[in-house]
């Protein structure tokens, strides 16, 4: 991609209003542009990291057996009061047709996948059952905050699973923790797997995934040396306390949720009359599980934990491009080179890499090819490590002179020559 030609420049001044670290890269660095508060743009840029996001959730999710599906954004008022939820979820947005009918903006679909599923099934054949789907999701939370971590309208992977049993439930329970911790840990995160309240579904706990972070809502009492992890908000310990299952010591921090999964039992089943026929013959309710992860909230997260003064540093699986590629001529230089003066020992820094350009896309690296001629080398350099993609190539006279080209992987100081063959066994 060329850099004189995407949508979505960066910014060098950004609203005095925006607080969080990750909201202010996003803005500056052209990943996203805020319509109104909680609301947000994905430009070309955020577009691609977060499609990187998705195949890495869809990689997961299809690897345990899940089969994507896109279920409606406007649910009816029916559904939403057939489960006692119309009135009760505060964050849910409502709206009348001009014919009169009353709709609500999904926030989540158990409304809608139950008596879907409840078309399908009849006997214990037909189960289990896991459906996805990666899709927009609206809530009317009273103050968006924190940029895309928590918005109005962001994006969601849920998956629903169907089963016979509560054994065969806790099973699927236990894969899709794995693919989580999968997921997180190739997106660059460690997320630790914590005990939270079961909610309005259930007396047993959930578990939410969540990522240490100062720009977390949320605080986690946590083990460094085991697994053990509560939200503060239901944990009967403290920071210092000995931990319950190794004795260590507890630690407590700021952690952002970045994903939650519930046993839902049979609520929604009862709901909606979901039933199937067991082996006798008898009719048994079917056992649900719901299993949430923000991919909008995941960028945010991610970034608000891979950034430096200069910038946002993209883990390579979900950076836009691999490569941001910089030509830097002298302008001494391009002069004698158009006058073609002394210049047998000279080549061209913008001719180079406009050839380079062309080769490493050819051999499908994906390269964000800064070719502005009317910028100087200094902004250049910034918007590269603004923009954070995980290598930066320089192409000048002096790189040339020395052999070859500069290349700095994002996030170390230390650069080095290469040449054409040393760049692509490095990027491929």
């Amino acid at each position: 991609m060329r850099y004189s030609k995407l949508f979505g420049k960066t910014q060098k001044q950004i609203s005095k209003e925006i607080e969080s670290k990750s909201h202010q890269l996003l803005v500056k660095a052209g990943f996203v542009d805020q319509l109104a508060a909680g609301i947000y743009t994905w430009l070309p840029l955020g577009k691609k990291s977060l499609s990187k996001i998705d195949e890495i959730i869809r990689t997961q999710m299809n690897a345990i057996g899940g089969q994507e599906i896109t279920m409606p954004i406007l649910h009816p008022k029916k559904n939403w009061v057939q489960t006692g939820r119309w009135d009760s979820v505060d964050i849910l947005f409502k709206l009348k047709s001009t014919h009169g009918a009353q709709y609500a903006l999904g926030p989540t679909h158990e409304e809608v996948i139950t008596p879907l599923v409840a078309k399908y099934i009849n006997s214990y054949k037909d189960l289990p059952i896991f459906l996805y789907q990666i899709q927009t999701k609206l809530r009317d939370e009273p103050r968006a905050k924190s940029g895309v971590i928590r918005g109005r309208e962001f994006g969601m992977k849920d998956m629903y699973s169907f089963h016979t049993d509560q054994k065969d439930l806790a099973s699927f329970y236990q894969k899709v923790i794995d693919a989580y911790l999968n997921i997180f840990s190739q997106c660059g995160l460690e997320a630790k797997v914590t005990e939270a309240s079961g909610g309005e579904f259930t007396k047993k706990y959930s578990h939410e995934f969540l990522v240490i972070s100062p720009a977390g809502e949320d605080t986690v009492i946590y083990c460094p040396n085991c697994t053990f992890a509560q939200n503060k908000e239901i944990s009967k310990f403290k920071a210092t306390d000995p931990c319950p299952k190794c004795s260590g010591e507890l630690a407590a921090d700021k952690a952002i949720e970045v994903g939650n999964i519930f046993d839902l039992e049979t609520k929604f089943s009862k709901d909606f009359n979901l039933t199937y026929l067991d082996k006798s013959g008898k009719k048994e309710y079917v056992y649900m599980g719901c299993y949430g992860l923000g991919d909008t909230r995941l960028v945010g997260a991610i970034v608000e934990n891979n950034h430096d003064e200069l910038g946002i540093i993209w883990p390579e699986k979900i950076a836009p491009y691999k490569l941001h590629l910089i030509s830097i001529s002298s302008r001494k230089i391009d002069q004698k080179i158009r006058e073609n003066k002394n210049t047998s020992n000279l080549e061209n820094p913008a001719k180079v890499a406009e050839d380079l350009y062309k080769d490493l896309t050819l051999n499908n690296i994906e390269v964000l090819f800064d070719d502005r001629k009317d910028t100087t080398p200094g902004q250049k350099l910034v918007d590269a490590d603004l923009i954070g993609c995980p290598y930066k190539l320089v192409i000048s006279q002096k790189s040339l002179s020395a052999g070859g080209f500069e290349l700095t992987k994002r996030g170390q100081n230390e650069s080095k020559i290469v040449t054409r063959d040393q760049l692509l066994e490095t990027l491929l």
